[in-house]
């Protein structure tokens, strides 16, 4: 069996050509070959030596995930599936905008935390993602769009470990996997351009501020234990005091001075005026200054096991009023791709469940949700 080298980052690039014996820089080329210009023939790469071509081919390749669908939004959001084998498929979502263009990637196929609003927990967790498959969700959209736009300049500016699954239960995976994406010789992209979204899981939180720290993106939804415990039942395991005094933690080595709390507005449970008060005094309480944060309230897209409601504009709108006026900086996030299921909390492949999902969530929606004052 041959090697995918989208599975390695640099350093392990460095270390399979060393196998070969190759020197570092051999593998620097190579590794620009792949990323930078989307090579996947070795043929084509015309620097490297004719007899390392040779063993390229003997034992190594660069496969792309093969595409499922594809879907383009009328707003110019592109969603792909991928099938990453066993039954099991993935989606990433390309979002353009005038300043900028982001790509939301998965991590895993399926997710195990199960949060009660996320249509894609509700189908449950089949594996983690490799290095190569996560990466190649970045390789393959970069390239392709590159063609589509008939440019060679970068299309992809920022990166979101946003899709299915929670990052940092697939740690070892995703790190050389964020590598990739911030080497110079790969993607360039800078730290502060890429985010791993995570529902909380704390002591991977702190592994990653030393590993490799990109901005931070928390999943809160829910200004205290009993309701989030409801919400996002990894909760249970780190609440909320946990959850905060690791964010602070996160910010001493962050490359932005603040971090992410995102928010999806669920209707009569936790939009209403007490829970914004909770969340101010939630964010204000942790250390000498509290966490230093910004709300990015989410527009719920609904699907009917949810047994959810979206938030009306004027309640988001009063919600973050509050938000603002204590102080807190506060956004309402856009929603995009909605036409086409790539909007947030809608990603939802193929995939086997293995965990038990459609009881566990069953029993969530027989819980009834009341507002805590």
């Amino acid at each position: 069996m041959t090697t995918n080298l989208l599975d390695f980052d640099l350093n392990g690039l460095t270390a399979f050509c060393e196998g070969l014996g190759e020197k570092r820089f051999r593998a620097t080329q190579l590794f620009r070959w792949i990323h930078q210009r989307g090579a996947s023939d070795f043929d084509q790469m015309s620097d490297l030596a004719k007899s390392l071509r040779e063993k390229l081919r003997g034992c190594a390749h660069v496969t792309a995930l093969p595409v499922v669908t594809e879907h383009i939004s009328a707003d110019g959001t592109i969603k792909w599936l991928f099938d990453v084998g066993d039954g099991n498929a993935v989606e990433s979502v390309f979002i353009p905008e005038d300043d900028r263009g982001t790509l939301c990637v998965s991590s895993q196929a399926g997710c195990a935390v199960g949060c009660r609003f996320c249509s894609t927990g509700h189908q449950g967790f089949s594996r983690n993602l490799t290095t190569g498959e996560i990466i190649a969700q970045l390789w393959y959209a970069e390239h392709f769009l590159r063609k589509r736009f008939g440019t060679d300049e970068r299309v992809i500016s920022n990166v979101v470990m946003m899709g299915m699954g929670e990052p940092l239960q697939n740690y070892s995976a995703l790190v050389p996997a964020l590598r990739t994406m911030l080497d110079d010789h790969g993607y360039g992209l800078s730290r502060r351009r890429v985010t791993v979204s995570t529902s909380g899981v704390v002591p991977f939180m702190d592994r990653l501020a030393q590993d490799c720290p990109v901005a931070l993106a928390v999943s809160l939804h829910a200004p205290n234990d009993a309701l989030r415990d409801n919400l996002v039942p990894l909760n249970r395991k780190y609440p909320l005091k946990e959850l905060l005094q690791a964010c602070n933690r996160y910010l001493e080595h962050a490359p932005r001075d603040f971090i992410t709390f995102e928010y999806c507005m669920l209707e009569g449970v936790n939009d209403q005026k007490e829970h914004a008060q909770q969340l101010i005094d939630l964010v204000r309480g942790q250390g000498a200054d509290g966490v230093s944060c910004k709300f990015n309230l989410i527009p719920f897209n609904p699907f009917p096991a949810s047994g959810l409601k979206r938030s009306s504009a004027a309640q988001v709108t009063a919600f973050s009023k509050m938000l603002s006026d204590a102080g807190i900086v506060t956004t309402v996030r856009k929603t995009r791709g909605d036409d086409i299921d790539a909007a947030c909390g809608q990603l939802a492949g193929d995939v086997r469940d293995r965990t038990r999902v459609e009881q566990r969530m069953a029993k969530l929606r027989t819980i009834e949700i009341k507002p805590t004052a």
